[in-house]
């Protein structure tokens, strides 16, 4: 899949922008404030609908405007028009495929398979579980449909019990134990589904991650991402470990009006040699190992969906030491299209550029290319 063009209108820093894209590397350049990444939230807008920097469209509006819009063509055996607005004036988001409106945003997910390398990636192997629960359900969800319905109804569940829970806490009488029982039961049912999918998809996603680790690192280094659930249950019968603890937390959860046990809770861990990365890694081997996920995300959602995903890395190589980082500019030869930002070419001679990329030259009023 390529991204062929994108427009830009009151996007941050971008009131219009146009620019056409090459089906290899596109190298966007430009000093900080430019708007290099703006171009890449843009790109990520039109895949997933949403944005990948700030929790909040109205954050995205050019200041003194009351709108924005992202127009782009995706080509593969068709070509797809796209279109996304976002009005401050209704707080109303649209989005078009093909000039017909998509009403329903999660139908979006993975139809235009999407990577971003990041510098706030760090969260995923530095930061909280919730973080590396993130990374692990954007994959599955990219890939597998059914893997995303899962998890949409197990967040209203979730949020449902806990409604419940709190009521019950409160009121004492108005949430019967039936009541409570039945949304509990609904709970281990999705959760179970969510939790079998992601065992499945650690003991696939862990091949990739070696193959990744030793194209940059070679093979003195064994990576592995390990799945903790459930307290860190190790047998097959998940349903019962799961109301067991259920069970065994009910007063607690009922004291503290929360869920307290299921895939909400989960945590993946990342070894190198064994050793747990977050523990005893130095910030090298984090740096590396966080593009190792996005490149084995990346090989593992072509070879699932039978589509290039759209590669976007920003502001990647600045935190990198030279050794490493040319041999992720090295591993990009065998990626389809991608689209990476940097301040300035000359600070980075290891990167290599063919005929066929394409080299955007941010300037503060327009985008030119060289």
């Amino acid at each position: 899949m390529i991204l062929s063009s994108i427009s830009l209108n009151n996007i941050r820093i971008h009131q219009s922008l146009n620019n056409n894209f090459t089906k290899r590397l596109n190298y966007i350049v430009g000093g900080n404030g430019f708007g290099k990444t703006t171009i890449l939230e843009s790109i990520y807008y039109l895949c997933t609908t949403k944005s990948c920097s700030s929790a909040s469209d109205y954050e995205v509006v050019s200041f003194g405007k009351n709108d924005f819009m992202i127009e782009g063509t995706f080509t593969d055996l068709t070509a797809n028009r796209v279109s996304l607005s976002y009005s401050k004036t209704e707080n109303k988001k649209r989005y078009l495929l093909n000039d017909k409106q998509i009403n329903r945003h999660s139908s979006v997910i993975g139809k235009f398979p999407v990577v971003l390398l990041m510098p706030s990636d760090h969260a995923i192997t530095q930061g909280s579980p919730a973080e590396r629960r993130k990374f692990v359900d954007s994959v599955i969800s990219q890939a597998n449909r059914n893997y995303l319905e899962t998890l949409i109804e197990f967040n209203r569940t979730l949020k449902q019990r806990s409604s419940l829970l709190t009521r019950k806490k409160e009121t004492k009488t108005n949430v019967s134990d039936e009541e409570l029982d039945v949304w509990t039961a609904k709970l281990v049912e999705k959760g179970n589904d969510l939790i079998n999918y992601r065992i499945k998809f650690i003991q696939k996603f862990n091949e990739y991650v070696i193959e990744s680790y030793e194209k940059i690192m070679g093979t003195d280094e064994v990576p592995k991402t390990n799945y903790y659930f459930l307290e860190g249950y190790s047998g097959d019968d998940i349903v019962n470990r799961y109301w067991s603890l259920i069970k065994e937390r009910r007063e607690e959860e009922l004291r503290r009006a929360a869920n307290l046990v299921g895939p909400h809770r989960d945590d993946f861990t990342f070894e190198i040699n064994g050793l747990n990365l977050k523990a005893f890694g130095s910030q090298g081997q984090h740096k590396t190992f966080q593009a190792v996920l996005r490149f084995a995300e990346f090989f593992y959602l072509k070879d699932i969906t039978g589509t290039s995903p759209i590669f976007l890395l920003d502001d990647v190589f600045g935190e990198l030491d030279a050794s490493r980082a040319y041999k992720i500019s090295e591993y990009l030869s065998d990626v389809g299209q991608a689209f990476v930002t940097l301040t300035d070419f000359g600070n980075f001679s290891f990167l290599k550029t063919g005929n066929k990329d394409n080299i955007i030259r941010l300037e503060k009023k327009a985008a030119v290319n060289v």
